[in-house]
């Protein structure tokens, strides 16, 4: 037998169902098992609690991926997972072949460390965990199977190897590899998407319906779009907000480029982008004497541990305030996180030091998530990242 002892009195989320184990609630291993072994997770007193995948390199010792004590981590149990997840997000969009979605999302699905995104013809995985990493041989043919496609390109952070210690082959490719960028629809629009190289998996499925929802309030606007990588948001505001005119900044040349080619793929005459640090040119765009009636604030992840969330909240609140100097009386501030380290309490607490420091009016219209297709598991809050606030400020 191979299990994890833990220490007195660390039993109870696990009883609860949360998927992470770390090092410190544990007392003991006992049988040596290798790293990606399966392992039965017990309490102080023997008792059972739940089954899953060691790494002893990992700060997430075990993750956990099953309650039931009958149920074995076999390649059964991986293809009732997969098939679950993926036939669920089949029911949330029409299946038009360039639609993108994802289909699974990690601890959400019972998967921790494995993410899914579908870009038309084509299939991303990003491994975030080296039980999924070890597993892949298993997993990649049954994907192949539940949801057919060209080729399926395999992905992973430089941070999540190292800490996770995983051996990954970055963009390996099953099947037909992507030649240039993929083209995909999303609410009749078309964007152009490098799924071996740029943010997340590709694209920033997680904001579909914030894009949408915020372009509602954005007709006649002048637009300024922060960090807008391949232009999601300021195209919303051009093509289905009605946006007099739209600026984006980011500060990746290659963004830049394919913004631009994503405007012009959607014959958009009034959306530029530009490469430029998102601080120094609000600084610039200040300097300047500009004014926008919207802007639009989609920054990457500040804080990637605990220990940075002061400073990762320094910087949201900087970053907040430059923009609200820059909106016109009754202007609209489209303001976004992922950073899972920063509550939506912080946010907005952040927000609120904003106004004060300002002396500006915030009035927060909606507070958003991720789309449908990104579910948050109650037993694992800590995923739930994205925060997108529609402020109006007087």
């Amino acid at each position: 037998m191979q299990e994890v002892i833990l220490k007195p009195r660390k039993a109870r989320p696990f009883f609860g169902r949360h998927p992470w184990v770390l090092d410190s609630a544990i007392e003991r291993v006992e049988g040596d098992p290798a790293d990606g072994a399966v392992v039965d997770l017990r309490s102080d007193r023997g008792q059972w609690i739940a089954r899953g995948v060691y790494n002893s390199h990992s700060r997430i010792r075990v993750r956990l991926y099953t309650w039931s004590e009958p149920e074995p981590l076999d390649d059964d149990f991986w293809r009732r997972r997969l098939e679950a997840s993926v036939r669920w997000r089949q029911t949330l969009f029409d299946d038009v072949p360039e639609g993108a979605m994802r289909l699974v999302n990690s601890e959400a699905d019972g998967l921790s460390g494995l993410v899914v995104d579908r870009y038309a013809g084509y299939l991303v995985l990003q491994v975030n965990a080296l039980a999924m990493a070890t597993r892949l041989e298993c997993i990649v043919p049954m994907l192949a199977e539940l949801a057919p496609p060209r080729g399926i390109v395999v992905r992973a952070e430089r941070e999540m190897i190292k800490l996770e210690k995983m051996v990954i082959s970055e963009g390996h490719c099953w099947g037909k590899a992507p030649e240039g960028p993929v083209f995909i629809s999303e609410h009749g629009l078309r964007y152009g998407v490098e799924l071996g190289e740029g943010q997340k998996t590709g694209f920033f499925l997680d904001q579909r319906e914030n894009r949408r929802v915020a372009a509602a309030y954005l007709r006649g606007q002048r637009v300024l779009d922060m960090f807008c990588y391949s232009g999601g948001f300021g195209i919303c505001a051009s093509a289905l907000g009605g946006a007099a005119d739209v600026l984006g900044f980011d500060s990746s040349a290659k963004a830049v480029a394919l913004a631009r080619a994503n405007a012009a793929l959607n014959e958009l005459t009034n959306a530029r982008f530009e490469e430029g640090d998102a601080f120094k040119t609000l600084d610039s765009l200040a300097a300047s004497g500009e004014r926008f009636g919207a802007i639009v604030l989609d920054p990457p992840k500040f804080a990637r541990h605990r220990q940075a969330l002061g400073e990762a909240l320094r910087a949201y609140h900087h970053l907040n305030k430059q923009a609200v100097g820059l909106l016109e009386p009754g202007g609209i501030l489209v303001t976004c996180s992922c950073s899972g380290y920063v509550t939506r309490e912080d946010f907005l607490h952040m927000l609120a030091e904003v106004a004060e420091r300002t002396g500006r009016n915030v009035q927060v219209l909606e507070q958003r998530g991720a789309s449908a297709d990104h579910p948050v598991a109650a037993t694992c809050l800590e995923n739930e990242y994205l925060k997108c606030c529609i402020c109006r400020v007087d």
